[in-house]
């Protein structure tokens, strides 16, 4: 069948659309399809680095989980810190890795290792993250500040301890903070101060039998 002149002029003007036009379309959608291609890529490749580091972290549970009565052996307590550091080094930007660092702080605490229970302990507050979309869990942060508090405690830097917990607003983990600031008073010499930290410790819900000793303790002295 003959092409009438309309359609030739249609095949003539796509045509000549194409010439002006169809370099720069195919290259549009080449680089569409490699950007596309590109993010599944990073997309898999994300998955697989957190199904790797939580595969590391289900092991730090499995060696930090001790029968009742018992303490985690040296040798699993060891392990606990090489995969600690091995989630900072690989998988620091996963929740894994922050986790990782609590279990660690927890052994160097055990084996009196204060320094570097405080350098995993800062890590955790370091590399927090605080987006709209990627927010790190309140609950773990406080925990963090609040064994970090103890770890500068028992080095004996009173002042700092007290400037970390002022400047931070317990939520939830009142108690805690609390009877760690009476602690800090204590350390201070600041008598009065640190019964009535005690004491807003058992008002926020605490009641364990440490804290009654303390405050014991304290009206021994009065």
């Amino acid at each position: 069948m003959a092409i009438n002149a309309a359609e030739e002029e249609s095949l003539e003007a796509l045509k000549k659309w194409w010439e002006e036009n169809g370099k720069q379309l195919l290259t549009m959608v080449i680089v569409v399809f490699a950007l596309g291609t590109s993010w599944l890529l990073w997309q898999n490749s994300q998955i697989a680095a957190a199904d790797a580091a939580s595969d590391i972290y289900e092991e730090i549970l499995t060696l930090a989980v001790a029968e009742p009565g018992t303490e985690v052996s040296a040798e699993n307590g060891a392990q606990i810190l090489d995969l600690g550091n091995q989630l900072r080094a690989d998988h620091s930007g996963t929740v894994y890795a922050l986790f990782g660092s609590l279990f660690s702080a927890q052994q160097q605490v055990r084996t009196d290792d204060l320094a570097a229970a405080e350098e995993s302990l800062q890590w955790i507050l370091d590399n927090q993250k605080d987006g709209m979309f990627d927010k790190t869990d309140e609950g773990l942060i406080l925990t963090a500040s609040l064994r970090l508090g103890r770890v500068i405690l028992a080095q004996g830097d009173a002042e700092r301890a007290l400037s970390l917990i002022n400047n931070l607003d317990p939520k939830t983990f009142e108690p805690g903070f609390a009877e760690l600031r009476g602690d800090v008073y204590l350390a201070m010499g600041r008598l009065v101060d640190a019964r009535e930290a005690y004491q807003a410790a058992q008002q926020a819900g605490s009641n364990s039998g440490g804290l009654r000793m303390k405050l014991d303790d304290l009206s021994a002295e009065s």
